[in-house]
């Protein structure tokens, strides 16, 4: 008879009945000698159990570490044991049913404990809407009119949507004028302020909006007519599509450069087989300059497109590259608030650091898409083409894709296109020109990044370890950092060969090399009320930019050059607005035995980034210094800046066919401004001239004899 037959009848507790027992009951299999015994009889109801001994459970308590042991195993536990090996297997069955109701049990508690917790909080929330009231009325609120309110927004924000993609197909395609549903509730644009949910720097955003006010903008272009614009909106979303490519594509469309293979440049054939059309042919005269570079900065996405689409702020952000900018004309101010599928018609020149350059005037559109992945492109597009204007500088798409990371940064992707005349940059300036690093994507990318550590530092909620001496207050330490921000716009706006600038060229100069020009200050707080002398030049030096840039910056080095300061200076205050030690703003007393100069101070700010450095200064006195730093308004504060910018004469190409820039001679500019007489319609006379002139031609050879004695 087989062992099935044999345990057919044996009554062996399961479930229930083994939970009432004890893990020590356990259904004994009938002995093997007793293999021929008749089933029918052992009677029915006849229950056989052993009870084991200690020394078998604990050793059967090998079901805590392996709960479906093998047959062999079964049959070694039953020889230790001294059990057969089926009273064994018949343990582990049970013992796993009844771990398997304990755990049940164990669930259904938890479950029903939740179910209790759910009920509450729907009788919570039942009771809440019952209550509930209108925030227009104070009334009861009708709960199907809120829901039916909330679909009428989501609906309405996807109408809106359409709206503006139907109306750029319709322009596209059938010619007309395209119209913003944001155009018909108003006439402004969305409040994009950095103090949306999305912006890190909210807190701060009055001051923000202080440190990028706006300047005197050109005004001389108009705005499109109603034929242009849809031609318009048709180019800017050809240049969408082709910066795009242009950013994310490699070779063959990018090719390393011969002089130096680290650096890249644009196939112009591949450029023009790949993007038919365009802007149009390249006119002739001018020549193409194009390159690419990423970076990661240190800001929100979002801040980073606010920034690119608030013409004010970008251009004071880009103070050393825009030197004006204006919105001509705003054909969309995006979606739901935002600035996706912003559209508008700009003029903007652009420039270096030098009166020996001619700035760049160009007249184009900017549009600003989010993509499906959620990266921001923003890109420019010249519209020359749009009203057959002669122009010395184009721009090819051009523009940059802003990636959010997790961290709360940004890697911004940039690109520069363009096409220019430029024979009329001086000999000193063409190789940093030709290379493309003096309006290349480099430098604006290196300028964006100084911005944002400074914008960090500006509006940190605490005095860092950095800053030392007579600052110690928040209030403080922000004030002076305003009046820093203003002397280091006025500075970039003024040393540059701007075309529309409001200063006049004098000809008495006695050297052909210094620029000198007048200015007439009435009514203005921040400047000092009288005829107002500048003079600026430029020069080379075969010295790396990072040495001119400490050199000039130090307090120790400061009486070498500046013939004001031969006693010395000390600092009275530091502020870090940057990770390189370099990046400051300094508070200096001049140590001069002067009575009447005892009362001045020295304001000044030293920026310093891998493609150029700035030494920004210009006197206070120490009434408005102190008024500043109790934090007092400093727009009232007159200043008359001066300084130093330095640029690399070029790139550098080492052995290794790496490229850096910064490591060779240096390209820089001296500006002085000085307040020759403070009545006003006062004349401008020859010794005036021949003063400040004097001025800038020692400052610049005690700076040539100090650096070159040191290499």
């Amino acid at each position: 008879m087989s062992h099935n037959n044999m345990f057919e009848n044996l009554d062996i507790p399961r479930d229930d009945e083994q939970d009432r027992k004890s893990e020590t009951d356990i259904a004994e299999a009938p002995s093997r000698d007793n293999d021929n015994q008749d089933p029918n009889d052992i009677p029915n109801n006849r229950r056989r159990y052993h009870r084991h001994t200690i020394e078998q459970i604990h050793e059967i308590r090998f079901y805590n570490t392996n709960p479906h042991p093998s047959n062999m195993q079964r049959d070694e536990l039953g020889r230790r044991l001294n059990l057969d090996p089926l009273q064994i297997k018949f343990w582990f069955q049970n013992k796993r049913t009844q771990m398997k109701a304990q755990h049940e049990r164990s669930n259904n508690s938890e479950l029903r404990n939740l179910n209790k917790q759910l009920q509450a909080e729907h009788k919570r929330l039942t009771e809440a809407l019952t209550n509930a009231t209108c925030l227009n009325c104070g009334g009861p609120a009708d709960i199907r009119e809120m829901s039916i309110k909330h679909e009428l927004i989501a609906e309405n924000a996807c109408l809106r949507d359409k709206i503006d993609r139907i109306s750029e197909m319709t322009s596209n395609y059938y010619g007309k004028q395209v119209v913003s549903y944001t155009d018909i509730s108003s006439s402004q644009g969305p409040s994009h302020s950095l103090d949306s949910p999305a912006a890190n720097y909210n807190r701060n955003q009055g001051m923000v909006r202080e440190m990028l006010e706006a300047s005197d903008l050109p005004r001389h272009m108009v705005g499109p007519t109603a034929s242009e614009r849809p031609i318009i909106v048709k180019l800017a979303v050809a240049a969408m599509e082709v910066i795009i490519k242009m950013a994310m594509v490699g070779a063959p469309l990018w090719v390393p450069t011969s002089d130096a293979p680290s650096l890249e440049t644009l196939n112009e054939d591949m450029y023009t087989r790949s993007f038919l059309g365009g802007s149009g042919p390249k006119p002739p005269g001018l020549k193409c300059e194009a390159s690419r570079a990423s970076k990661v900065v240190m800001m929100n996405h979002m801040n980073v497109v606010e920034i690119l689409m608030n013409v004010n702020r970008w251009s004071n952000v880009f103070c050393g590259i825009v030197s004006r900018a204006r919105t001509v004309e705003v054909l969309s101010t995006g979606v739901a608030g935002t600035y996706n599928g912003a559209m508008q018609v700009m003029a903007a020149e652009y420039q270096i650091p030098t009166p020996l350059v001619p700035t760049r005037e160009t007249y184009f559109v900017r549009y600003c898409k989010q993509q499906n992945d959620g990266m921001w492109v923003v890109v420019d597009v010249s519209l020359d083409d749009l009203r057959s204007m002669r122009s010395r500088c184009r721009r090819r798409p051009s523009g940059c894709l802003i990636h959010g990371m997790l961290n709360g940064y940004s890697k911004v992707t940039w690109v520069e296109h363009l096409e220019v005349d430029d024979g009329a940059v001086d000999d000193l300036y063409k190789v940093l020109v030709n290379s493309g690093l003096a309006f290349g994507a480099k430098r604006w990318l290196a300028t964006l990044e100084r911005q944002c550590e400074r914008l960090a530092r500006a509006m940190a909620s605490y005095i860092p370890v950095e800053d030392v001496g007579a600052i110690t207050t928040l209030e403080g330490r922000r004030s002076m950092l305003k009046l820093a921000a203003r002397m280091v716009l006025s500075f970039c706006s003024g040393v540059a060969a701007s075309t529309t600038n409001t200063w006049t060229s004098l000809t008495s100069s006695e050297s052909d090399d210094v620029q000198v020009m007048s200015r007439m200050s009435m009514d203005d707080p921040g400047k000092p009320p009288g005829m107002v002398l500048s003079a600026a030049t430029s020069f080379r030096l075969p010295v790396p930019p990072n040495q001119v840039f400490e050199f000039l910056r130090s307090e120790h080095h400061r009486p070498k050059w500046d013939i004001f300061s031969a006693n010395g200076v000390q600092e009275m205050a530091h502020i870090a607005n940057g990770r390189d030690p370099g990046n400051c703003v300094s508070l200096l007393r001049v140590d001069n035995t002067n009575s009447s100069q005892s009362d001045m101070l020295i304001l000044q700010e030293s920026s310093n980034d891998s493609m150029g450095s700035y030494v920004i200064y210009a006197p206070v006195d120490v009434a408005s210094v102190n008024v500043v730093l109790n934090g007092g308004n400093p727009d009232y504060v007159a200043l008359l800046q001066s300084g130093f910018a330095i640029l690399p004469d070029g790139p550098i190409q080492h052995e290794a066919g790496v490229l850096e820039v910064g490591s060779g001679g240096s390209l820089i500019t001296v500006a002085f401004q000085i307040l020759v007489d403070s009545t006003p319609n006062a004349n401008i006379s020859i010794g005036s001239v021949a003063t400040v002139d004097t001025l800038i031609k020692t400052t610049v050879e005690r700076i040539k004899d100090e650096l070159s004695s040191n290499n």
